[in-house]
């Protein structure tokens, strides 16, 4: 360590060393603002990955439907496709 022969130049290198630590422990790398910035984005992903499960369980139910649901089989066909069955007839008006 450095030797001091002025005690008043040691309180001020003791404050300057202690002045370096404080802002290092608030904006480092590991610091109080990046914890707090990575909590905040922990928080946002995971309410985001909540919602992208509940998404591909969606997704999954309807691809089961699809799968083995006539009825869910025959809405798609209908809605996306525009198919009809044999006995209907299309009336367009205008």
């Amino acid at each position: 360590m450095i030797k001091a022969s002025n005690p008043r130049v040691s309180r001020l290198l003791m404050a300057f060393a202690f002045a370096i630590l404080l802002a290092n422990a608030l904006a480092g790398d590991r610091g109080l603002t990046a914890t707090l910035r990575a909590r905040s984005d922990r928080v946002v992903l995971a309410e985001r990955i909540e919602s992208l499960r509940a998404e591909n369980a969606r997704l999954r139910a309807r691809a089961l439907a699809l799968k083995d649901d006539p009825a869910a089989i025959e809405a798609v066909a209908r809605r996306d496709l525009g198919l009809l069955r044999r006995d209907e007839i299309v009336v367009v008006v205008r």
